[in-house]
């Protein structure tokens, strides 16, 4: 039985909510979280259904409930793109040229995540390396202080904490030989939330 990259992050997303919350979420709630119709929505989890892994009770609210997931669930890789790369420096347009990366069993918390492998050394001291794959959620809003990928006004990209100060926005890098990088504002792409490295 195969299961695709959204049905897994559906029963994902269950899983994690479950868990904290000790109750279904609604098809609402699920819609807003990833972003797209109660309908599609429904026929994920009806599908979900179908295969046996999901067990829903007709005319209740917040009453879907995970089935002991089949080997096919457990055996099944979670692959995550590589989007291609983010310059740890200059900012940098960076290209796309897919390749696939297997975290299945190392992520353990909902959302939509892509790789980038990084170039250049802007970001050596909080230990982001040439080459190393950064973990990146893709979202729009970050914190101060995060390490996000962060478009420029010029079109570039980078990898940089974020600040906002009065009027415009500070990247910068955790290399204390480089200059921070100042702009009237930047558009978060994503935050980065893990690193892999292989030795």
């Amino acid at each position: 039985m195969y299961f695709t990259k959204r049905q897994l992050e559906v029963l994902d997303f269950l899983r994690h909510y479950i868990a904290k919350f000790r109750v279904a979420p609604t098809l609402e709630e699920m819609a807003d979280h990833f972003k797209v119709s109660k309908i599609t929505i429904h026929d994920h989890v009806k599908t979900l259904e179908e295969k046996g892994v999901l067990r829903r009770a007709k005319n209740r609210a917040r009453a879907i409930e995970i089935v002991e997931a089949p080997q096919e669930v457990a055996d099944q890789r979670l692959v995550l793109p590589v989007l291609g790369l983010v310059q740890a420096g200059s900012p940098h347009v960076p290209f796309e040229n897919p390749e696939e990366f297997d975290v299945h069993g190392w992520l353990d918390r909902p959302g939509d995540f892509h790789l980038l492998r990084v170039s250049g050394e802007s970001m050596i001291e909080d230990h982001i390396n040439e080459g190393d794959l950064v973990v990146v959620d893709r979202k729009k809003s970050a914190r101060d202080g995060d390490i996000v990928v962060a478009a420029t006004p010029d079109g570039g990209v980078t990898l940089k904490r974020i600040y906002r100060e009065s009027g415009r926005v500070r990247l910068q890098p955790s290399n204390a030989t480089m200059a921070p990088m100042y702009f009237d504002s930047a558009e978060v792409r994503g935050v980065v939330v893990g690193l892999l490295r292989k030795f």
